[in-house]
């Protein structure tokens, strides 16, 4: 590559994992109140092989050719007109710009500077870079959104996942009593990560061995019905935030029936946020669980796996391969 240009997972067209391919393209460079990052790895979420798709309520937002991605841990590379908080060779990572697109299967992003925070000094950028979107999610939902406070109960649907396995650390860390949905084989790890009891939702009812809880983060929608059945076990004045589809016509129909309140949201830049979970991490309350890396050009094999929906936390594109 040459000064002006770098590598980038490329989306010519909407459709399956082939359609992804590494090709060459403009290097960007910062506008005022940017920073240059020159990333070293790219979290992987849901998110990406859904716009990739062409299926997500989002996809408008996108114009053709795409660059997917939006977490990233690099090093700043440059800083345009304006900056303050961060220099080069400064550590950082960050979900810049979602839900617009950020290009963060590249090996250059830029951004405002204050949609970063600094990198979590114990941890590597692979590590680091699966932290922001996932991080972000459950910390929104559970501190600025429920409002969780010490003695409460929460139960987490889909725990295991990138988001979830999170949320039961950020929950638990909030003084929370934390109930986590999973398959078995994950049922000791969650233990190890905060959850007081685990569900196998595969072999039973969660609505039939849960005792009322005050918040539900519902990871997994409208799967199974597993929003509204949420409904039964949240106590009256509860909270049950659904994701990702949203709230329902049926699952606001039975949360105005029994006195609980829906809601949904979607997860924003937050650099603050960051900087406190980056502290979390740096102090051992918070780990982040990366099932496996790839290269750049990978990245298709990388999207295959995750819409499998059986990954143990985060997979992770290491941009320097």
């Amino acid at each position: 590559m040459s000064e002006t240009t770098m590598r980038a997972v490329t989306l010519a067209e909407f459709g399956g994992p082939e359609r992804l391919a590494v090709t060459e393209v403009r290097r960007p460079e910062p506008l005022p109140t940017e920073i240059l990052v020159r990333v070293h790895a790219a979290g992987i979420n849901p998110v990406d092989w859904k716009v990739r798709d062409g299926k997500v309520g989002l996809a408008g937002l996108y114009t053709l050719p795409l660059v997917l991605g939006w977490d990233v841990s690099g090093v700043v590379e440059a800083v345009g007109p304006g900056v303050t908080t961060f220099r080069p060779g400064d550590e950082v990572y960050g979900m810049p710009w979602f839900p617009r697109a950020a290009g963060g299967y590249a090996e250059y992003v830029t951004a405002p500077s204050r949609q970063f925070a600094r990198k979590p000094a114990s941890v590597g950028h692979v590590e680091a870079a699966a932290l922001p979107l996932a991080a972000l999610t459950a910390w929104q939902g559970l501190v600025d959104t429920a409002r969780v406070t010490a003695g409460q109960r929460v139960l987490v649907h889909a725990a295991a996942g990138g988001v979830g396995h999170l949320a039961v650390q950020f929950a638990r860390h909030l003084g929370a009593e934390v109930v986590a949905t999973a398959r078995e084989p994950r049922h000791a790890w969650l233990k190890e990560l905060g959850a007081a009891q685990t569900i196998d939702y595969t072999r039973e009812r969660f609505e039939e061995v849960v005792e009322p809880v005050d918040v539900v983060l519902d990871l997994m929608g409208r799967v199974d019905d597993t929003d509204v059945r949420s409904v039964a076990v949240t106590r009256p004045g509860g909270l049950v935030i659904s994701f990702p589809e949203g709230v329902s016509e049926a699952l606001a129909a039975a949360g105005a029936a029994a006195g609980v309140r829906t809601a949904s949201m979607i997860v924003e830049p937050d650099a603050p946020a960051l900087a406190a979970i980056a502290e979390l991490v740096d102090a051992g309350a918070v780990r982040v669980e990366v099932e496996r890396t790839f290269p750049l050009g990978e990245a298709a094999e990388a999207h295959r796996l995750g819409a499998a929906n059986r990954t143990r936390g985060k997979l992770v594109l290491d941009a320097t391969r």
